[in-house]
């Protein structure tokens, strides 16, 4: 006789429609003693996702999306029983697994609602896309996990931190821009030092990547944002707007870089957002989604264009200083050289990639709200200084 699990997963997993759903639960609900082989074969569904190039953030994001929060934790309880087999993980796995959500409690309400939330996630699970890896599998050999520290990187990034959760959490914009200021001058001195750094000693790193979750709503303008952040750090970003994700392209000190500043200014718009709104209505006027659209749309373009005048004006001020203390070896043919191998990498990752057109701004008091909101975000009245 067939066994159950079997017989259930023909109905739910592998036919068409979500008929077999039902069907497959209910025998899972009959079946107490294959409790244990169901988390085993959820296991391995986790096991293929590592295979097509999915990371355990990239998972939960799609099951919170597609299905709902309690499966997303159902996920997370898989995943944290699945990596126990390895001895080691590759770098950022280990702060991933850290912010998983946390698994259901064990009270469940009943045994088929269980097994249909399960069922629901298994299939989501096997019909996993391949995509682009951006770093080895778990389980691969020591040599293509380990990874150097930077020498002062840990304590570095430990007061950028520091610095952008004030700014985020501060009332006083000034302050706010103050803070943010010294976070990306931090950023842009770490950046250039560890380039320089690579070129004295011929290091052979290449460029990696990361995936950012793009979530909605707004997701068009989020992208943006985060296209502008790792332009102005010298990383490449291709957004993929079906599975809610950008994957940006460049060297690790630039894309820790990316995930800071970036995670900072969308909290730090999504505030001044609200701020805004709330001036709206309180003049009389109704909330509308025009008006939160459009004002992201230009809080992201605006920064774009301010991180690129800043990008440029900063570059060419660390050249003068490099060529001034080291004749001959002046860091734009360094920066150069290390914007060709990023270029290079993500055309390889991402052989074919479309450009959308994307909806212009429909709301003028939104786009100005955002502007605004967009250069308080930087420096006020002084220009940004991204280096790197």
């Amino acid at each position: 006789m067939e066994p159950v699990i079997d017989q259930a997963f023909a109905a739910a997993l592998y036919a068409e429609g979500d008929a077999g759903l039902d069907t497959g639960a209910s025998l899972l609900a009959a079946a107490p003693d294959a409790d244990a082989e169901l988390v085993r074969r959820g296991e391995e569904f986790v096991r293929r996702g590592w295979e097509r190039g999915w990371l355990p953030a990239d998972v939960v994001r799609l099951v919170r999306r597609d299905l709902d929060e309690h499966a997303a934790g159902l996920a997370a309880g898989l995943i944290a029983s699945e990596v126990r087999r390895y001895a080691e993980l590759p770098p950022r796995w280990r702060s991933q697994l850290d912010e998983l959500p946390a698994p259901p409690t064990p009270g469940r309400p009943d045994r088929f609602s269980y097994a249909s939330v399960l069922l629901g996630l298994y299939r989501l699970l096997l019909a996993l896309p391949v995509i682009e890896p951006v770093g080895p599998p778990p389980g691969a050999a020591r040599e293509a996990l380990y990874r150097p520290p930077v020498a002062g990187e840990p304590r570095m990034l430990t007061r950028i931190r520091a610095l952008l959760a004030k700014a985020e959490a501060t009332g006083f914009p000034e302050e706010a821009e103050a803070l943010s200021a010294k976070a990306q001058e931090l950023m842009a001195r770490h950046s250039i030092d560890e380039a320089l750094l690579a070129a004295r000693t011929h290091s052979d790193r290449t460029p990696g990547a990361c995936r950012i979750g793009v979530d909605a709503p707004y997701e068009t303008a989020k992208a943006i944002l985060l296209d502008a952040v790792a332009s102005a750090n010298r990383c490449r970003a291709v957004w993929n707007s079906d599975l809610g994700f950008t994957t940006v392209v460049g060297f690790e000190a630039d894309l820790e870089a990316v995930e800071l500043l970036h995670t900072s200014l969308l909290v730090q718009g999504t505030a001044a957002m609200t701020r805004a709104e709330a001036g709206q209505r309180a003049g009389g006027r109704k909330r509308t989604k025009t008006f939160r659209q459009s004002f992201l749309m230009a809080y992201a373009q605006r920064l774009g264009s301010r991180l690129a005048d800043g990008t440029a004006r900063a570059t060419a001020e660390a050249d003068a200083e490099s060529g001034a203390t080291a004749a001959g070896s002046g860091l734009l043919p360094v920066l150069a050289a290390r914007d060709l191998a990023v270029t290079d990498t993500a055309e390889k990752m991402f052989p074919r990639t479309t450009t959308t057109r994307v909806r212009g701004a429909t709301d003028l008091d939104g786009w100005t709200h955002g502007t605004r909101a967009a250069d308080r975000a930087e420096m006020g009245g002084k220009a940004p200084e991204i280096r790197g």
